[in-house]
């Protein structure tokens, strides 16, 4: 399947060719001609898909459509609302990409910054909005911006919109969309929550969904360190020295402890910067566009601040914390392996976050191999299975974990990879 067999018109194409794209993902194949006959979408699929192309690329065939047909203004005509400034302007550059021979234009929108410039924009006219929800309901209350031309209305990354608490925003501007338009919802989980708000979104739909919380792209390889929290310093120093010429992307479980992950790898002369939402816009996109260039080889990453990352080349993820809702792992090491390429993505697991492991394990279907070759192993872990315990005819087994005996036994490594890192391919 081409692009050109799902019937995108010559202008897009010639956009993608420059892009390098050759074929459609398959939730592009899926989505792309539901979209074109104009029937509302609901998509369900993990970062990493090409979600983006899958609903600009017929919207702006759409646009260019409508445009012909009628020759009306320059309206807003199109709405993107998703939750974070990188996400809303990596966005917006796709957009830009793909229209670049229609003559669509687009603009983004979002807090943190002064309005005057996304003002300026607006008022000259754009064919779609990319939107963070609390700037665009401030610009809606201030009369910048008028829904009441929405044809296509698209709601991206949802579930993380809710874990940010904007839900709320997400009814209001819900509310104010007419009621004769396309719609589409995406999110890469389907809680209860989420197929609720769908509800309201959306008309008469299909659903597409690739691999709905499927554990990670089987090219990303993964492995586990077991290290005490005190020790999680030391053993992330360890790992950027060995490869300092990587790039590498470290998730944090909060702001404060992305501040002082940078403050403890400068002690150590590895030069790291940290991106989350006490950074100012300015800040962030810097940080972010340093890292992207190579400029910078370390980024300390929230998961709020990472939705929006798309760096080609990315060597290696860490967990410095793992995240207590496994999807959130999915997500992160999504970031590595994207497209065709594959990833190395490792996790730090203390004492307190094996429930987080187990829960994870349990979601993506499989163990996750254990490092044991490392200066900073928590032998204290092994007293803890990973898996419940199966019973073996008459009595009970604990599953081997592949940790040095504290007795000073020899490991058990068995079908495990013992280097510093996994080895790629």
């Amino acid at each position: 399947m081409t692009f050109k067999e799902l019937g995108i018109i010559e202008p897009i194409l010639k956009a993608l060719a420059a892009e390098g794209y050759t074929k459609p993902t398959p939730i592009q194949e899926q989505s792309i001609p539901i979209l074109l006959k104009g029937k509302d979408l609901l998509g369900c699929a993990q970062t990493g898909t090409g979600k983006t192309a899958a609903f600009s690329i017929p919207i702006i065939q759409q646009l260019v459509l409508d445009r012909e047909a009628d020759g009306q203004q320059r309206k807003i005509r199109t709405l993107v609302v998703t939750p974070t400034r990188e996400l809303a302007i990596q966005i917006g550059e796709n957009f830009t990409s793909y229209a670049r021979h229609t003559g669509i234009r687009n603009t983004v929108i979002f807090g943190g910054v002064k309005q005057g410039r996304q003002t300026d924009a607006l008022k000259r006219g754009v064919d779609v909005l990319i939107a963070t929800p609390g700037r665009l309901l401030d610009l809606m209350n201030q009369g910048f911006i008028s829904l009441k031309d929405i044809k296509y209305a698209v709601l991206d990354e949802a579930d993380q919109m809710l874990d940010m608490g904007f839900i709320h925003d997400i009814k209001k501007i819900i509310a104010k969309l007419p009621n004769n338009r396309q719609s589409l919802f995406f999110s890469a989980t389907m809680p209860k929550a989420i197929v609720e708000l769908s509800r309201k979104l959306l008309g008469d739909f299909e659903q597409v969904t690739i691999k709905p919380q499927q554990a990670t792209a089987e090219k990303v390889e993964q492995a586990i360190y077991f290290v005490a929290k005190k020790n999680k310093p030391k053993l992330l120093t360890h790992l950027l020295e060995k490869d300092p010429n990587d790039s590498t992307l470290v998730f944090s479980r909060t702001k404060h402890g992305a501040n002082k992950i940078v403050k403890q790898l400068a002690k150590a002369d590895i030069k790291a910067e940290a991106i989350h939402g006490n950074k100012s816009q300015n800040a962030r996109q810097k940080s972010l566009g340093d890292f992207k260039n190579g400029d910078l080889k370390v980024l300390i990453a929230t998961d709020i601040a990472a939705r929006g990352i798309d760096v080609e080349d990315l060597s290696l993820v860490i967990n410095y914390d793992l995240p207590n809702v496994p999807e959130t792992y999915v997500h992160r090491i999504g970031r590595t392996g994207r497209a065709s390429a594959s990833g190395i993505a490792v996790s730090f697991c203390d004492a307190e976050e094996r429930p987080y492991l187990k829960s994870i394990q349990k979601l993506i279907n499989q163990q996750v191999p254990t490092i044991t070759d490392h200066p900073f192993v928590d032998d204290g872990l092994e007293e803890v299975p990973l898996q419940p315990e199966k019973k073996h005819g008459n009595h009970k087994q604990r599953p081997r974990t592949g940790h040095s005996n504290p007795r000073g036994g020899k490991n058990n490594n068995r079908g495990r990879n013992t280097n510093h890192r996994p080895k790629r391919d």
